[in-house]
Formats: structure tokens, C-alpha cells, sequence
């Protein structure tokens, strides 16, 4: 009212008297006329407030980021995924006019089983308010054509089930193929602004190719491929080529052109473009201006919005291939890896060194006892003989009568082995079982070598030499060893001149 109030004070102003008029300056008359544009400036923006209910309907495999994405677009770092379907938001502002609102986002679950809460997001009255938004994970490409197909085939679904009406259902499609043949590539200036078309331009329009829109949903798609900073990854460990990611750009720029889609490259890790999703969002769903043209050079970075795209452009990709062809299949060239299974080792837990020890006692326990690298047979043998099977039996005797103790009872055993034949060999002595000339000569020759020399065990050390054994079992001291080791020597000398008188000399050799 106060609008209309003013107008029609300024209409009745200058329609006054002629007088009044011609006595008017032209600069009052030019004044008159801008308040004039102002007010009805400001009357019609007042009128045009940012429309509430808009809706992006984000759909996409398990972990292909689309909540992470819609989360950067609203401009939070912490937040909190759900299941089934997840609502947020991201605002909207116009500064022309002073005016924001926000625009809903419903993120729906990349399990199948949840498909049908479609209707809490989209009903039937916002359909036509409404983007579609799937997502595909760039690191693993080998999924992208099957996830773009049957997220669109879910969304198709779900609009035939709302049962829309024929009329607004063919607007909704006539709405989409204007906005594809009406698209103005932007001028190449620095201000950005598109080209326009000439009057005899506007009125007529392309016709659309064969593979063209052949799949119009009625609503907006735009398809977003998630997490492209992979891309080096995947040149890296699995020998991806240029030839290997424009077969990938080929197919997904097809199907985007069947369904009238948007595609766009996007790194939340890099914050790669998604100034651009968003700038080109709020064009789509509130008619904000939009001046980015097509980016196709950085193959991370591909930026193609609806209606620019053609079969030629696309053709342009297949100059670079090689050794795969157009009309290949996705799945064929683009192949899964093998899956590499984890081997997980289950961990040892070292045990107490008290409780191994007790172990290995038990063990060594069971087992025979060993006697210079061989087990000792405990069975009782025919008396011989022979001296070394006597000696033998003795120091076994000794071996098995010390006590095992330890994990170095085998060792022990070793280590005494030798002294227990010495000692067996001095304790036969008495029994005639073992020559007395070869035990003189024996000791003898150790004490010849060892006297004087301080070592521990002989008689010029500080250590005592153990004693032999009598036949009564008593011990002996270093000075009967020695007297029994002279009385030894004598009656060797004696048995060795009584032998050689007996024996008569040869030609040519000593006696």
C-alpha cells in the first residue's frame, strides 16, 4: 500500500498544471523518473523472495562420500553419520536481495533395503521442486557404470510410484529439454558472461541427438564423482593409463547424455570443485547466474553441465585410445582387482621363563640319559673282558646316579663324562682289569707338564687335585697318590728289564 501510495503521488505530481511543468528544470524531471525505477525496483524484489522446499535427494553406493560431501557444502567439519535416510542442509543467500533461505538435502542409506523412504523426501507435491544428486567413488571405477545405473533405475522407479500427473509429468520432461537446448556456452571475457543469442537464435532450437535425453526423469541430475584425488592411486598400483581413465570419462559422459545429467569431478580430500557444485546447485534450483564454462583438460577436475555435451565431444576421447576400443565393454576393460586376502597371524605369547623351565625338566626327564652323544643303555650286560666296556658302564653308573635338574642337566653330563672315566680307570686299579704302566705313564706325563705352572688342579696350584678311591672306598691324599703312582712306575721297571732280558735281540733293532 505504501508502494502504490507513492506511485501514485509521483503520477499525480507530474501530471499537475502546465505551468508547473514547463517552469520545471529537466534535472528535477530525470530525478522524478529514478525514484521512479527505484520503487518499482524495490516492489518487485519484494515480491521475489528465495522460494522455501527445494530439495537435492543425494543417492550413491555405501561409502561413496555423499554424506561427507553435503556436509562440506554446508560447511561443517564434525558431524554424524546415520542409516535409512539422513537429512541435512545447506543455505542459500541472495545479496541482491537481501534475502537466504536453505535448501534440504536427504542423503539416502546405499543399501537397497532402504530405497523405499524415497517418499519422506520426495513426495508427490516436490517432484518438480526437486535434483537428483549420485554419487560415484572414483577409487573404485570399476563399480561407477552398474552404481549409475541402478541408482537411476531406483529413482525412476520411485517417481512412477507417485503417479504423477500426465500433464505435469510431460511439463516436468519439456522443462528438462528446454534447459538442455537453451544452454549458452559463457563468454571467454573476464567479467564470464555468457553469449547471448540473437533474436532469430532464441526462437529456434537444436534438435536433440539420438542418444540424447532418451531417459528424461522430469527433474534435474547432476552426477558427482566422489574422491578423484585416487586417481594417482590407481595409476600407481594398478597400471591405469590416460587411455584407461577417458574410457572411464567416455562411458559415464553416455550415460549422463542419455539421462540429461551433469557431470562433475569432485575431492573433498583436496577441496577439488565444490565451490563449482555448489554455485551450480543454487542455478539449477533458484535460477541463480551461472558463469563456469566446460572444464575437460584436467582429468581430476572434469566439470561438463547439462547441454554442452555431444557424441562428437565425446569422440574426441577415443583419438587417445589405443589399446582398447569404444565399443568395448565397461567391465571387460575396466576390471576388478583380485581381492587379496589378509593373512592374520594369531600372536604367540611368550610364557614365563619359570614355567618353560619346568616344562623342559619334565621332557628331559622322560627322556635317556645321554653319555658323550649317545643314550645309555641301562640293561645289564655279560661281564667281559674288556677294559673300555667297564669303564663305560662306571662312568654311566656315576652319570645316572647325579641328579637332573635344569635345562643343563645334558650338558653336565657331557662336561663330566671325561673325569668319570679317569676316575673309573684309577679306581679299577686294584681289580687287574686295566694296565698299570699306561696309568703310570699317564699321570706321570700330566705331572710333568703341570708342575709348577700354578693351574688350577694341579699339585703346584691353589686348587686340591681330587683323590683316587681305594678298593675299601676311602679317599686318598695327593701324597699317596704320588707314592702309589712311584710304586706303579718301579714295578713297571722292573717287569720291562725282567722282558727284555728273556728276549733275544735282532739284527739291526733296539730291544
Amino acid at each position: 500500500m505504501a508502494t502504490s501510495g507513492r506511485s501514485a503521488l509521483l503520477s499525480s505530481t507530474s501530471s499537475g498544471p502546465k505551468s508547473t511543468l514547463e517552469n520545471s528544470n529537466p534535472e528535477e524531471e530525470d530525478g522524478q523518473n529514478l525514484w521512479s525505477t527505484i520503487l518499482s525496483e524495490v516492489s518487485t524484489h519484494s515480491r521475489s523472495k528465495l522460494p522455501s522446499g527445494k530439495n537435492v535427494l543425494v543417492m550413491g553406493e555405501v561409502g561413496s562420500g555423499k554424506t561427507t560431501l553435503v556436509a562440506k557444502l554446508q560447511g561443517i567439519e564434525e558431524y554424524m553419520k546415520g542409516r535409512g535416510l539422513e537429512y541435512l542442509y545447506f543455505s542459500v543467500h541472495d545479496d541482491d536481495i537481501d534475502d537466504h533461505t536453505r535448501c534440504n538435502a536427504w542423503v539416502l542409506d546405499g543399501d537397497l533395503y532402504h530405497k523405499g523412504l524415497q517418499g519422506v523426501a520426495v513426495p508427490v507435491d516436490s517432484v518438480e521442486n526437486t535434483l537428483l544428486l549420485i554419487t560415484v567413488d572414483m577409487s573404485r571405477p570399476w563399480n561407477a557404470l552398474d552404481s549409475l545405473q541402478k541408482w537411476a533405475a531406483v529413482a525412476r522407479e520411485h517417481i512412477d510410484k507417485l503417479r504423477v500427473a500426465p500433464e505435469k509429468l510431460r511439463e516436468m520432461e519439456h522443462r528438462i529439454v528446454k534447459q538442455f537446448q537453451e544452454y549458452i556456452e559463457p563468454g571467454s571475457g573476464e567479467d564470464g558472461v555468457p553469449q547471448r543469442r540473437s533474436e532469430e537464435e532464441e526462437g529456434v532450437l537444436l534438435p536433440l541427438g539420438d542418444n540424447t535425453l532418451t531417459h528424461n526423469l522430469g527433474i534435474p541430475v547432476v552426477v558427482v564423482c566422489t574422491k578423484c584425488d585416487a586417481i594417482s592411486t590407481l595409476e600407481k598400483e594398478h597400471d591405469y593409463r590416460d587411455e584407461h581413465l577417458d574410457f572411464i570419462q567416455s562411458h559415464i559422459r553416455q550415460f549422463c547424455l542419455h539421462h540429461g545429467a551433469t557431470l562433475l569431478y569432485t575431492s573433498v580430500k583436496e577441496m577439488k570443485n565444490l565451490d563449482i557444485l555448489y554455485k551450480y546447485l543454487v542455478h539449477r534450483l533458484y535460477g541463480f547466474p551461472f558463469h563456469c564454462g566446460a572444464q575437460v583438460v584436467e582429468k581430476d577436475a572434469v566439470f561438463i553441465p547439462s547441454g554442452w555435451d555431444n557424441e562428437k565431444k565425446i569422440a574426441i576421447l577415443y583419438e587417445n585410445f589405443q589399446t582398447v576400443k569404444a565399443d568395448d565393454n565397461y567391465e571387460d576393460v575396466i576390471v576388478k582387482p583380485p581381492v587379496r586376502k589378509i593373512v592374520h597371524e594369531k600372536e604367540i605369547q611368550a610364557e614365563d621363563d619359570q614355567v618353560f623351565l619346568v616344562k623342559l625338566q619334565s621332557l628331559l626327564a622322560k627322556q635317556p640319559t645321554v653319555t658323550a652323544g649317545r643314550p645309555v643303555d641301562t640293561s645289564s650286560r655279560a661281564p667281559t673282558g674288556s677294559p673300555r666296556t667297564s669303564n663305560r658302564s662306571a662312568a654311566a653308573n656315576v652319570a645316572n646316579a647325579m641328579p637332573q635338574s635344569g635345562r643343563y642337566t645334558t650338558l653336565r653330563a657331557h662336561c663330566f663324562v671325561p673325569a668319570l672315566r679317569i676316575f673309573s680307570l684309577l679306581c679299577l686299579d686294584a681289580a687287574g682289569q686295566t694296565s698299570e704302566g699306561v696309568l703310570a705313564n699317564f699321570f706321570n706325563s700330566l705331572l710333568t707338564k703341570k708342575a709348577g705352572t700354578g693351574a688350577p688342579g694341579t699339585p703346584g696350584g691353589g686348587n686340591n687335585t681330587p683323590g683316587t678311591v681305594r678298593k675299601s672306598g676311602s679317599k686318598l691324599g695327593l701324597g699317596d697318590v704320588q707314592a702309589e703312582l712311584d710304586r706303579i712306575s718301579s714295578r713297571e721297571t722292573d717287569s720291562d728289564l725282567t722282558n727284555a732280558n728273556d728276549t733275544p735281540a735282532t739284527d739291526g733293532q733296539d730291544t
